[in-house]
């Protein structure tokens, strides 16, 4: 028999850690049928043919079950291994055996990887059969909760928390994630205007869509943790978009000129405001500084009163000196004047003491 360069000893010439590449095992078939049948095939020594034909059968058969029975998990996945179809195991990352010619099937599932959903666009060149919309038109038209249509484009990204689960609970669990995503996204639209779901309602929205989708994901028991819902482009119809945007127009002047109105309002109001309580502070302060001083002259009143009523002599006298204390100093030119004295004494200037007077 010739020699294939088999390095290990097997039949097909291939290192031990390495994969067998089945092109190298089929040509080194024909070579050892050609070496079984000299003559070509012809027909000669018929026994050598039939045993030809049996090894020939046994190295191809060798070959496909050696092919068959090693597998390469990546490191963002697991592999799911079934035995003639019944669930057998979970297997990380990194190189396997299994049972070959189909006995044990090694499904990969990406569970490290964040899969999206889009509805309503599509992104080129994307690999997954359930990530874009086979009629985008349709899935986006939805109707608000005030009888408005809009054209609302989203995006679903999730992962794979259960493999088990993701392939035998739900059959095509992918199309069923699409199915509830639209149903969700739908409800959710239908709870508001128009204006909530164009402007400022779109937070709000992409949280209860998340809360909800995930609810009956955990219903359905389809193996799939939802990260994020996020709202993209959101449109009313086209043939009534123009007319669309120009209430729109006119609701954003109408916003303006209420702002500007409740700017001057908050800037003239409380002015006035702040204006009135000084006044009424002022006022109030006033009255208590006169009621202050009404009391207390009362009271002074009253007490030289009753002081009067107990020295009546006395108390003129003290009221008199008082007074003139208080009045004296005030005058720049005193002249004081006895009651007997009949007239001055002619060297009195009272012209000059009169002009000294500041």
């Amino acid at each position: 028999m010739p020699s294939h360069n088999d390095d290990s000893g097997t039949p097909w010439g291939a290192r031990p850690q390495s994969p067998p590449d089945i092109e190298q095992i089929l040509k080194q078939a024909i070579e050892r049928l050609k070496g079984i049948f000299p003559d070509g095939g012809s027909g000669k020594n018929s026994g050598g043919s039939f045993g030809g034909l049996f090894s020939f059968a046994i190295l191809l058969l060798i070959g496909l079950g050696l092919w068959s029975a090693y597998y390469t998990v990546p490191s963002d996945s697991v592999a799911v291994v079934q035995r003639f179809g019944m669930y057998l195991k979970e297997v990380p990352p990194g190189l396997h055996f299994k049972m070959p010619l189909g006995i044990d099937n090694a499904t990969i599932v990406p569970v490290k990887r964040q899969l999206k959903q889009e509805f309503g666009f599509v992104t080129p060149g994307a690999r997954d059969p359930n990530q874009s919309a086979r009629d985008g038109g349709r899935e986006t038209q939805m109707v608000t909760g005030d009888l408005n249509a809009a054209l609302v484009e989203w995006v679903v990204q999730y992962r794979i928390s259960d493999p088990v689960k993701f392939l035998f609970e739900v059959r095509e669990p992918g199309e069923t994630l699409r199915y509830v995503s639209e149903s969700v996204m739908r409800e959710v639209v239908g709870d508001r205007t128009v204006d909530e779901v164009i402007t400022i309602g779109r937070q709000e929205i992409e949280v209860e869509a998340l809360v909800k989708m995930q609810e009956l994901s955990t219903k359905y028991v389809m193996g799939i943790s939802i990260d994020q819902v996020q709202l993209k482009n959101i449109n009313p119809p086209r043939p009534v978009q123009e007319s669309f945007n120009e209430v729109n127009q006119a609701q954003q002047s109408k916003e303006k000129l209420i702002n500007e109105a409740r700017r001057e309002y908050n800037k003239v109001i409380p002015l006035a405001e702040g204006e009135k309580d000084q006044r009424i502070r002022e006022a109030d302060g006033y009255r208590l500084k006169r009621i202050n001083e009404a009391e207390g002259d009362v009271a002074r009143f009253n007490a030289l009163f009753t002081e009067y009523q107990k020295a009546p002599e006395v108390t003129r006298r003290r009221i008199y000196i008082e007074t003139m204390q208080a009045v004296m100093p005030n005058i720049a030119s005193k002249i004081l004047v006895d009651d007997d004295m009949t007239g001055l004494l002619p060297l009195l200037n009272l012209d000059g003491q009169k002009g000294q007077q500041p």
